[in-house]
Order: C-alpha cells, then structure tokens, then sequence
C-alpha cells in the first residue's frame, strides 16, 4: 500500500504537466480568435438610423435671423457687497425734490456718501441698492429693507467714484379714509444731509446695458423707472462720463417717459440737453396722461406713444444690436405688451413669440415693482 506522503508526492508531479496542458490550449484559442479578427477587420454591417425631420422654423423677425442667444451672465459685475447683516452706513450728502411746481406726489434726488465704505461699495448702471430706514414696524421689529434702483453712473454725480444716487418718490396710498405712507420711501423723502443710512447691495444684472458701443438702447419708463435710464443716458452723453469710459456710444438711444403733468417729467433739462447737443443719437417721446390725448380722445399713455411709433421701432428691434429696458410700475406692463402685441401684428409679427426670444437673448430687460 501507498503511504498518504507518497499518494500526496506523486500527485503534486503531476501538476507542471497539467499546467503545460492547458497553457498549449488557451494559446491555441488566442491565435484563432487574433486571426478571425484581423480578418473581419473593416466589415462591420452599416447601421442605418433613420434620418430625424428637422422642425419647421418660425419666423420671428422680417429680413433678419433670430435673436442669437445672449453671450455672458456679467460674471465681474459687483454684487451683494453688503448684505442686511452687515450693511454699509453711507452719509447723506443732498436730498432734494425733482418736481416743479404744481406737480402731482413728492419725487426726491437723494446721494449717498460710499468713499468711506471697506469694502468699496462700487456698481455699475442698471444695479439696485437696498436701504434699511431706521425704526421698528407694529411687531417691535427692524424695519426690512427696500430696494431702488440707481440714479447714478458708476463715477456718481460728481464724477468721482465715491457716491450712489436714487431718485425716491413717496408712496401714499388710502385705506379706511386715512392716507397711509410708505414707510422706506417716506424715510428717504425726510432725510437730511449729514444722517446715517444702511444700505445694501448692489444687486441686479437684469438691466446692465451692453459693452458694444454701436448698440441701440430703447428705454420704455414712467415715473421714476426713470432712475436707470438717467443713469444709461449721462453715460452715453455727459463728456466727463465718455473721457472717464472710454467708452463713445455710438448708436441711437431713444426714451419713451410716461409722466401724469408737465410738472412731473424727472431730469427734463439734462434730456433736453442731450437732445440738442446728440441729436443723432438720441430721441425723447414723452406721454403726458393729464395733459395729452390718445387717438381715441383718451388720456395719453406710454402705449399710445410706442402705438403711433410702431413702424420705427420694429425697425429697430429687428437689428440684432438693439436692446429694450422697461421699468417702472408693474401695471405699465399690460399696457406695453397689448401696443407690442399690435406693433407687430403690422408687421406680420407675433409678439407673444417674439418677446420670449428677445428675452433669451439678452435684448429684453425688464424691472418692474
């Protein structure tokens, strides 16, 4: 009998010989396999995929292309410098009324000292501002904030960098037969020079203007949707903005300013300035509701105004350089889509279409409130 060691021995001998066996198979198989795919190299089947019908396009804008997308999201523009939690106490430096006598409400010129803000509370034209008014509502509770657009370049109104303006019109309103006053705009109206105000910000990239200097602006604003468009028209117009700029606007800028009377038309002289000194460049139509009438014999609005200018303006919206900023009162919106809606039916145009486009490409910039 053999003993378990050598049973154990003579089996382990066998194991090269089973290795060796089964190494001459696999490289048998792997020969075969290279072979079979050199030979069949090249001789794939085609695969047909059925073509994909390409939707119709829709017309969007006569003798032009679509609106092309817009390019970038302003990535450099500051925002949110200061926040609520940790606001900027700017001083007051002129607080001042912008009606002329016999004007309707109460509209102020009201700038801020930034120079001592660290860090640097810079903008650029289209942004907003929040302002914190001072006190406690009903609940014992801080004020919250509001915000307003800025009336200012982004070199001030004194051209030197360090100051930010809003243009502030007093709410009032009547609830149970008492006058009831908006509590952040009351605040900015009764200012002083000198006093303390909590600011925050800026914020907002809706409403920058573009960086081409050839662009065309159309501005649609009533009361003080005014604020941005000041601020867009002293940087295309004011020579000491054009030199710090360097930036020569060389389009057509054309504002279309609702207003109830005469009396309430916000920064008439430096428009009427810019009207005489660029009037290449630029246009100023002006709907006075309480002192104008439309065709129909109605009180004239914004929307009659873009209604009787619907030839021309299409024009200009069909140029791909042409950007449309509307601001103002929420409730002039209605108004504007209804005279685009039958602008552009003249022109064989759908506006609801149109409008959607406009707006993903960077050219329809709204704030309302």
């Amino acid at each position: 009998m053999y003993s378990q060691v050598k049973v154990l021995a003579g089996g382990l001998a066998h194991i090269p010989v089973i290795i060796g066996f089964f190494y001459l198979i696999l490289t048998f198989f792997n020969k075969r396999a290279l072979k079979f795919s050199q030979d069949n190299k090249g001789n794939k089947p085609e695969v047909k995929v059925a073509p994909i019908k390409a939707e119709p396009k829709k017309v969007s804008l006569s003798n032009s292309a679509a609106p092309k997308p817009a390019k970038k999201k302003h990535a450099d523009v500051p925002v949110n410098i200061y926040r609520p939690k940790t606001p900027y106490e700017g001083t007051v430096i002129e607080n001042y009324s912008l009606l002329k006598e016999g004007a309707i409400g109460r509209v102020n010129h009201i700038t801020f000292d930034l120079k001592d803000s660290d860090p640097f509370l810079n903008y650029v034209e289209g942004q907003s501002i929040g302002i914190m008014p001072a006190g406690e509502d009903s609940n014992g509770k801080p004020h919250k904030l509001r915000l307003y657009s800025i009336a200012s370049t982004r070199h001030g109104d004194n051209f030197e960098g360090n100051t930010v303006s809003l243009c502030v019109r007093q709410l009032q309103y009547e609830k149970d037969g008492e006058t009831i006053n908006g509590v952040c705009s009351t605040y900015l109206c009764d200012i002083k020079p000198g006093d303390k105000v909590k600011i925050t910000g800026p914020v907002g990239k809706e409403m920058l203007l573009p960086d081409e200097e050839d662009s065309n602006i159309v501005m649609l604003a009533t009361g003080t949707g005014i604020a941005p468009m000041r601020a867009y028209l002293r940087r295309m117009f004011e020579a000491t903005e054009k030199e710090k700029n360097k930036w020569n606007f060389k389009g057509k800028a054309w504002l279309f300013m609702g207003a109830p009377k005469s009396a309430n038309l916000l920064y008439e002289e430096d428009f009427q300035r810019y009207l005489a000194d660029y009037p290449d460049n630029f246009k100023y139509t002006k709907a006075i509701s309480r002192e104008e009438q439309n065709i129909k014999g109605g009180r004239m609005y914004i929307q009659d105004r873009v209604l009787e200018s619907a030839n021309e303006l299409f024009k200009m919206i069909e140029n791909e350089k042409t950007h449309i900023y509307l601001c103002g009162l929420k409730g002039m919106e209605p108004g504007i889509d209804e005279a685009m809606t039958k602008a552009a039916e003249e022109k064989g145009l759908n506006w609801s279409e149109l409008r959607p486009q406009l707006k993903k490409a960077g050219r329809w910039h709204v704030e309302t409130y």
